[in-house]
């Protein structure tokens, strides 16, 4: 059954060490059959557990294929064709092969069956995440890059730390459901949840993501956040904690995208929202919760990437990406503001997008749950994304005022690739069957009730009325031209502090540790060995000496100083010294006996 097919990271992995060996049209034809290929090779593999390996006595599982991954592995090939298509002029090689890596890398996860696989692909999912920060070029994306790794590796040595007492504790490796039941679940909760960017550990995202290249973005707001979600849907469902780390994550980030000024922030910032509302679905365990974090997440992909995509056209055709910079640019790039403004009716869930017929199952899962707050905090926060990536994104980059930027459409590869993700937006937010039909769980919800359309209409033309009466009052944050930090002003001023202590006392403490052990002691061992009765009087009379300051003191001192190590009291040979050294080994050994008895 297993003979015509591979596993789904293989594709991605081999086919991106071959990349430097095409060149021209070639290559480019291959980058954009990759995905396809896969994508042919996933709709082949039957459910179940494939591709076994044993090590170490654990049973590695490259496969484990069922209606939860599957949904995860088709938008995965789907978004990573687009994501091919949109970088397709590129022109490095080593930019591509990272891409196509971590695409790989995240379908490796997804369809891990045990926690070492997972493990494995996590962390190449980092590293290869990591150059296309660096790929930029950049001194901002060169620190973000090694922040973006520090944060990373600290979150997988936390993962891996869970993993090894999970194993000890359980005897098994089997990623499935765990729970919060023990240390080692309880730090791979805390790994997941670094990746998803929760409240407090979120800086690196909104630090890293922007400095990406403009081609990069597309695969770095897809993959990591997103299989972030995955494995917390697959190992901690129904976790009541969850739902109030998604509630959190939903709201707080709206006051920082509103006063942010960089267009790419602001979409970090919106990220982190609409994970936010996935989190609570998982945390809320229902089937028509998980039912709805699923499709959000698969929903989300689409629309996020077709806002990067949009920015992304911006920074390639204009080389900038904030507010005070942009304005007017929807005459010299009509195409690129249409498909952005998909992308923000999308994020934003008006009915007949694809946001609309995902976001509300959610809610709907909360409402029916009796999560009263929680529910409230989802309905400010659907409406906080309206106005900074439903309003704001698109407004700035195409629509503010005009700052006399006349520059040409994008590409066309970044047309096809905007307009392919913008009719799957619109495609499944009106036709949603073909999306509820690969869910984990059978659907028994109605997006399209007379009520919900309703509701929803008012909440979003309120929203939007309450923007324009806001920023007519002078009351809404006008743009400035600043760096907002975040959280992540800890670390970068505790980086700082941290170096200088570590460069100033501790190293100093260990020099000096360091002269003491390796210089002083022998040393001193040396001088004490060739006459210890004669160096315990001249440490003796020392002591004397510095308690007392006396002149006598002080010449005895000197004049037994100048004559060591010859005799100071009675004459000393090496057999003596050699029984000095027995009668202190035998004290040692009858004191060692005493205590243990």
């Amino acid at each position: 059954m297993m003979i015509n097919t591979v596993p789904p990271v293989a594709i991605f992995i081999v086919g991106a060490l071959l990349i430097p060996f095409l060149k021209g049209r070639l290559q480019s034809v291959f980058l954009l059959a990759l995905p396809v290929i896969g994508f042919i090779n996933l709709i082949n593999i039957p459910e179940g557990s494939h591709w076994v390996v044993s090590f170490l006595d654990y049973n590695l599982v490259l496969g484990k294929v069922d209606r939860l991954s599957l949904v995860f592995g088709y938008i995965y090939h789907i978004i990573a064709f687009i994501a091919l298509l949109f970088a397709l002029h590129l022109k490095d090689n080593l930019q591509h092969m990272a891409a196509v890596i971590y695409a790989g890398a995240a379908l490796g996860i997804v369809f891990a069956g045990d926690l070492i696989t997972l493990f494995i692909f996590w962390e190449v999912m980092a590293i290869a995440a990591t150059y296309l920060i660096w790929a930029r070029k950049t001194k901002l994306s060169y620190g973000a890059g090694l922040r973006y790794l520090l944060v990373h590796l600290f979150g997988g040595l936390c993962l891996l730390a869970g993993i090894i007492i999970h194993a000890h504790t359980t005897g098994s490796t089997e990623f499935g459901f765990m729970g919060l039941n023990g240390l080692g679940s309880w730090l791979i909760f805390i790994g997941f949840g670094i990746n998803c960017a929760w409240p407090g550990l979120h800086p690196w995202l909104t630090d890293a993501y922007p400095e990406t290249t403009a081609t990069g973005a597309v695969f770095m707001w897809t993959f990591t956040t997103k299989t972030a979600i995955y494995v917390l849907a697959r190992g901690f469902p129904g976790t009541e904690l969850l739902i109030w780390i998604g509630a959190i994550m939903t709201v707080f980030p709206i006051f920082f995208a509103v006063i942010e000024n960089n267009l790419r922030r602001v979409l970090s910032y919106s990220l982190i929202n609409q994970l936010g509302f996935m989190v609570c679905g998982i945390g809320i365990g229902t089937q028509l919760s998980l039912n709805g974090t699923v499709s959000h997440a698969f929903c989300h992909i689409l629309y996020k990437a077709l806002l990067v995509m949009s920015m992304g056209a911006v920074l390639h055709r204009t080389g900038k990406i904030n507010c005070t910079d942009l304005g007017g640019l929807y005459k010299s790039m009509p195409l690129t503001a249409l498909f952005c403004m998909v992308g923000a009716a999308s994020i934003s869930a008006f009915p007949l997008f694809n946001g609309f017929v995902s976001k509300s199952m959610v809610f709907e899962a909360a409402a029916l749950g009796g999560f009263v707050i929680p529910w409230f905090l989802l309905l400010f926060a659907s409406v906080g994304v309206l106005e900074h990536a439903g309003i704001k994104v698109p407004y700035y980059a195409f629509f503010a005022h005009d700052r006399g930027i006349r520059t040409k459409e994008a590409p066309t590869n970044m047309l096809l690739a905007m307009g392919i993700a913008a009719f799957l937006c619109v495609f499944i937010g009106v036709f949603p069957g073909p999306l509820y039909s690969i869910l984990p769980y059978p659907v028994v919800f109605e997006p399209y009730s007379a009520s919900h359309v309703v509701t929803t209409c008012q909440l979003l033309f309120f929203g939007a009325l309450a923007y324009v009466l806001l920023t007519l009052a002078g009351v809404f944050p006008s743009e400035k031209r600043a760096l907002n930090l975040d959280a992540d002003w800890f670390y970068r001023k505790g980086a700082n502090a941290l170096a200088w202590f570590v460069l100033n006392p501790v190293t100093g403490l260990v020099t000096r540790i360091n002269r003491a052990v390796f210089d002083l002691l022998p040393s001193f061992l040396i001088w004490f060995g060739k006459n210890p009765p004669a160096a315990l009087k001249i440490s003796a009379d020392m002591v004397v000496y510095n308690l007392t300051s006396r002149d006598e003191d002080a010449r005895r001192l000197e004049k037994e100083r100048a004559i060591y190590p010859r005799d100071l009291l009675y004459p000393w040979s090496i057999g003596a010294a050699v029984s000095f050294v027995l009668v202190f080994l035998l004290l040692y050994l009858v004191l060692y006996y005493w205590r243990g008895t």
